[in-house]
């Protein structure tokens, strides 16, 4: 099969398209197909050695933790799932070695959920990693209710614009940061921008005097978390993926876990009409390096994906 992997860790020179084996299908995973794969800020991270000290990493290494495709195969144990099926997946394994930048994967079926009929391939692709974050943050680290106000840092990126949709779908208000310039694409998903950079809070004290009930950094750095601080009462109530400096505040800091039923749900909010993917940018597989450079300049409106013909 084609695949992009690595042999080193490095740069954009070590990415290859190449010819690797077919992957082995084990009893309680099934082989898919891959039509779509989204590209994540942990793809290039990865790359570059940035997991070596939390996974056991094995070279050859295929990227890519998130896909969509069609089930060509089943695993003896397997009764989820049928040859034909459509799914979507976050195929977080426990070592670092065969991902979904690929034309096939071997995927768990506790990574896939089937794929949502009013989502193309790429925009189901785009799903599952940022809609997992974005969904363990706000229902599970924030607890986040109808009727509460939410702040999130980086509202117009990959799993931003997903947050925000799933908070309004909440019944939450929201106030995103982001450049002026898509601020219009925030208000069309539902939220309040409010442009980043010097004099943030005074701005978002306009909108929210009395403050906010939560904060979700999807940024890293200093301002989202000393903003963050300034605003939200309890500061339980802050979670970033970005910034582990939010522990030593008081807040949480989530690494999105693979979760069907929670795949199953934003699928279901998806063909509710309550969520959509906005794809940025789509490169077919052979061009992934460019795809991952694309992704880590940070200012992409959106998700960017690999289409795998």
């Amino acid at each position: 099969m084609k695949a992009i992997a690595i042999r080193r860790y490095g740069g954009p020179e070590v990415v290859e398209y190449t010819e690797l084996p077919d992957p082995k299908v084990g009893p309680d995973s099934v082989l898919v197909q891959v039509k779509a794969a989204g590209v994540n800020p942990v793809d290039w991270k990865i790359r570059e050695g940035g997991m070596d000290g939390l996974m056991d990493v094995h070279f050859p290494l295929i990227m890519g933790w998130d896909l969509a495709g069609v089930v060509l195969a089943v695993g003896g144990a397997v009764t989820e799932f049928a040859p034909g099926d459509e799914v979507i997946g976050y195929v977080r394994k426990d070592a670092v070695e065969h991902g979904t930048y690929a034309e096939l994967v071997s995927a768990p079926v506790r990574t896939l959920a089937r794929k949502p009929a009013s989502l193309g391939w790429a925009q189901a692709g785009g799903l599952p990693l940022a809609g997992l974050t974005a969904r363990q943050c706000l229902v599970g680290a924030l607890d986040l209710q109808r009727g509460e106000s939410l702040l999130v840092h980086g509202a117009a990126g990959g799993v931003g614009c997903l947050a925000v949709q799933l908070a309004v779908a909440i019944g939450a208000r929201v106030i995103g940061t982001a450049s002026e310039r898509n601020h219009a694409f925030l208000r069309e998903l539902g939220a309040e921008p409010v442009a980043h950079g010097e004099g943030l809070v005074d701005r978002l004290r306009e909108l929210a005097p009395e403050g906010v009930d939560a904060a979700l950094d999807l940024v890293g750095g200093a301002e989202p978390l000393e903003v963050s601080a300034q605003l939200v009462a309890d500061p339980a109530r802050m979670v970033s993926i970005a910034d582990y400096g939010v522990v030593a505040r008081g807040g949480r800091y989530v690494f999105v876990r693979p979760d069907a039923e929670g795949l199953a749900e934003l699928a279901a909010l998806a063909d509710r009409g309550g969520l959509r993917v906005p794809v940025a940018s789509t490169f077919p597989l052979a061009q992934a390096a460019s795809a991952q450079a694309l992704n880590a300049e940070g200012r992409t409106r959106g998700k960017i994906v690999l289409l795998v013909d």
